[in-house]
């Protein structure tokens, strides 16, 4: 079962609401979940957010929103590795272990297609396999907003 998790915590304390202001024409997060959805990669595709109107917009555009990110993981100096690693724990007592996850994040519109199957190559290709893989997708040098 391959895991596309996407972190976007409601509380942004530099641009408020960054993962659902508009950018092109529709919120930003859409872009991440919308490339999820068809690059037919991922099984299932979990928003992990500690905000209500997110998860209604995650919703919207197709992802899974199964649970609130707890308080203690959302907070100003929770990195993104915690966040993940709550996301497989719930996967894996309600469901099923994923057997790779991926990261995307909600405020990376120029992640193409080409960059997930490129980081599946590699992970698929690691001489470190053992039972669940991770990586994580990025495009930029900087602020998108």
């Amino acid at each position: 079962m391959k895991l596309c998790v996407i972190p976007a915590r409601g509380g942004s304390k530099r641009i408020q609401k960054k993962n659902i202001k508009k950018f092109c024409g529709k919120p930003i997060i859409a872009w991440s979940i919308q490339l999820a959805i068809t690059s037919k990669y991922f099984d299932k595709i979990i928003v992990s957010t500690d905000d209500n109107e997110i998860a209604d917009l995650a919703r919207s555009y197709g992802a899974d929103v199964p649970f609130v990110r707890p308080k203690i993981l959302s907070d100003d100096y929770t990195g993104t590795v915690p966040v993940i690693s709550h996301a497989i724990k719930w996967q894996i007592k309600h469901y099923q272990k994923p057997t790779y996850v991926c990261c995307i994040y909600a405020t990376a519109p120029f992640v193409k297609l080409s960059d997930l199957k490129y980081g599946l190559k590699i992970l698929k290709n690691s001489s470190n396999f053992l039972n669940l893989f991770f990586f994580s997708i990025i495009i930029g040098c900087g602020p998108m907003i």
